[in-house]
This record gives C-alpha cells, sequence and structure tokens, in this order.
C-alpha cells in the first residue's frame, strides 16, 4: 500500500477501533489459482498475539481452507469511512483555481498467518461470539440467540463452516483526512462532509493532534 506519512496511522488502539467498527473484511489469499478475496466479518482478539488475532469462518463449500496450508501469509483490509472531496469545498480554490478533487478514506491492513480450525467447539465459539456482538446493535431490545433454534438444527449449520484464525504480525493504517491541506482548506473539508452526515469522517478529522 502506498502510505505518505502525513496518512499513516500507527496508533494501535485506534487501528483496532476501526478494525471492531468495520469488522467485514477482505481476505486476500494465494492459492493454486492465484490471488484470491474472500469477505467475511471478522473478530478481533487484542488480547492474543503482539497485534492481536483474528477469528471467523467460511462455508465448507468455499474452497477457501483446502487450498491455503497452515502458516500461510494472507492479508485483511478493513475499510472505513470513505467520501468524494471537491475542490470547491477548499477556499484556496476560489482564489488560485488550482486545486484538483481527491478522496477521503481509512483503511487498515492486517498482515498475518492463517491456521484452519475445522472443529466444532471452535466453531461454535466464534459464531456465538460474533452472534451476541452484532445481535446488540441489530436487535437491542430481542437478540437472536443460538439456544433459539433446536440442537440438531445449529449441529448442521455449525457443520457446514470451517474455522479460521489469523495471528497477525503486522499492521498499516492509512487514514487520508487532508493532512496535507492548510487548516482552512481541511476545515472547508470537515463542514461539507458534516453538510453530507460523512459523521465517521469529520469524527476523526476533528479528533485532535495524531
Amino acid at each position: 500500500m502506498y502510505l505518505p506519512s502525513a496518512f499513516e496511522e500507527t496508533r494501535p488502539e485506534v487501528l483496532h477501533a476501526l478494525m471492531r467498527e468495520h469488522p467485514l473484511g477482505a481476505l486476500v489469499t494465494q492459492g493454486p489459482a492465484g490471488l484470491d478475496a474472500n469477505h467475511l466479518p471478522f473478530e478481533l482478539d487484542t488480547s492474543r498475539g503482539t497485534h492481536g488475532t483474528l477469528t471467523g469462518h467460511v462455508a465448507r463449500a468455499n474452497p477457501l481452507w483446502r487450498e491455503v496450508a497452515d502458516g500461510d501469509e494472507v492479508l485483511v483490509i478493513f475499510k472505513g469511512g470513505d467520501a468524494y472531496v471537491s475542490p470547491n469545498w477548499y477556499p484556496s480554490k476560489h482564489e488560485s483555481h488550482q486545486q484538483v478533487p481527491t478522496w477521503n478514506y481509512c483503511v487498515v491492513h492486517a498482515h498475518g498467518h492463517i491456521k484452519i480450525r475445522d472443529d466444532e467447539k471452535f466453531v461454535r465459539g466464534v459464531v456465538a461470539r460474533l452472534t451476541r456482538t452484532h445481535e446488540k446493535q441489530a436487535e437491542p431490545d430481542s437478540p437472536w440467540k443460538m439456544t433459539d433454534s433446536s440442537p440438531d438444527y445449529i449441529a448442521r449449520m455449525l457443520g457446514a463452516i470451517v474455522g479460521i484464525e489469523i495471528d497477525i504480525t503486522r499492521l498499516l493504517g492509512k487514514f487520508k483526512l487532508s493532512q496535507n491541506r492548510e487548516q482552512r482548506d481541511a476545515d472547508g473539508v470537515v463542514q461539507a462532509l458534516r453538510d453530507r452526515h460523512q459523521d465517521e469522517l469529520v469524527r476523526l478529522m476533528t479528533a485532535g493532534p495524531r
């Protein structure tokens, strides 16, 4: 990833926060047919490993879990908020007319080593934890639980998926938030994004010194 120093984000807590707020990651692997990408919801455990551990699952019918070997290097991409930036939002544009459009965005690249976990206990735990986390947001008053379904049905569903675990070895964060602009231009972008309800980008751009 091209990463100018102005846009580099290295604080682990900030990178982990984006990964938790946007848990649907693009898992990039190298298999017999070349590069492949699968989009999967991940659970992040920051208490395990130097940079954390990701867990998730894939369909048993998905060839991914057979095409990678334990220890293979993989990349998971987590994307946060993004927005087009018009030159009209820069006060300086109206003076010099020497500005061009750009795009503001936040991404985290998690490099690591994958391990296949084809065991029912592991998969059941992953599904239970992911469900608890996301049901709190989707249905806070009446969250779905695995026990809402019969044990036989849940057992069949769990048998149709395979667990994966990724030990994160490196985290790269690119938060392109107009840091290379003079303050009045950055403020113009903030106001335009606020008007367009781009709350996540506004929050990050106004968070203070980095």
